[in-house]
């Protein structure tokens, strides 16, 4: 398995907002930063390099706004039976700006079709380390508690991998999930070819399961690789960009997928 991590020059490439040495000026005086950088450098020492990094456009506070580094442990990973090999994931947002603490989500990242995936905070809660008196332990607490609860991921993907939907259920996974998207109301006024929708696209994710039919659906939701309907016109969906939206929706499609799982 090949990990690909990111170079310190790549980091500053991709999101100078990462190496910000102080706050914005209209942070608080209790406000004390600590660089994103302080932090990836900490999460090397315990064996998470940097695999992606984001920030968001910003005309005020730019080079302090919100971003976003995706760590993974190449020497912490899940092995299927079936060859769907997967790779757990650190996701950390921050900002400089005083408006945003570290926040660490669990995520999950398939080598088959190098898409990543957010694990709901119902079964994996976010935690969080202030801009007050960080300390390096205090990160090693977080990340331990993290690692902790990865027998928790594996048992999930398994429940995932046995359950299996009826012809109906998948129609109706596809549909709640698509109002994910576009809200209850916005699903209302838009038309789907629902079994175009749910086709694989690749072998590996062919089957009624429910991981099967979770990654298809989800890859395709936020890669926008279908079209809708709306009044007379036909429209391909876009791609999901923005990196806060896409967490929300790819936490919030774990969670609806969870529901199929028998208690």
């Amino acid at each position: 398995m090949e990990n690909k991590f990111l170079t310190k020059d790549e980091i500053k490439d991709r999101a100078k907002s990462v190496f910000a040495a102080k706050g914005a000026e209209n942070t608080s005086e209790k406000y004390s930063h600590i660089p994103t950088f302080k932090i990836i450098e900490d999460m090397e020492v315990l064996g998470w390099k940097v695999t992606d990094v984001k920030e968001v456009k910003a005309r005020k506070n730019a080079g302090f706004q919100k971003h976003l580094v995706i760590f993974r442990n190449p020497d912490i990973f899940i092995n299927g039976d079936d060859g769907d090999n997967v790779f757990p994931q650190i996701l950390l947002t921050n900002s400089s700006d005083g408006k945003n603490a570290f926040t660490f989500r669990a995520g999950l990242f398939r080598l088959v079709c190098s898409n990543g995936l957010v694990i709901s905070t119902q079964d994996f809660a976010d935690l969080k380390i202030r801009h007050f008196g960080y300390k390096f332990e205090d990160l090693q607490k977080t990340i331990n508690a993290m690692v902790e609860k990865l027998p928790l991921t594996v048992e999930s993907m398994n429940k995932f991998k046995q359950t299996q939907l009826e012809e109906a259920q998948i129609i109706e996974f596809a549909k709640k999930a698509l109002s994910v998207r576009f809200g209850e109301e916005e699903i209302k006024r838009i038309t789907v070819n629902y079994d175009e929708f749910i086709k694989p696209t690749r072998k590996e994710d062919e089957g009624n399961d429910l991981w099967s039919v979770f990654n298809r659906v989800q890859e395709k939701i936020i890669e926008g690789d279908f079209e809708y309907g709306y009044a007379t016109k036909t429209r391909k969906a876009r791609r999901i960009k923005n990196f806060n939206q896409d967490i929300v929706l790819n936490s919030n499609l774990y969670e609806l997928a969870t529901q199929y799982c028998p208690n």
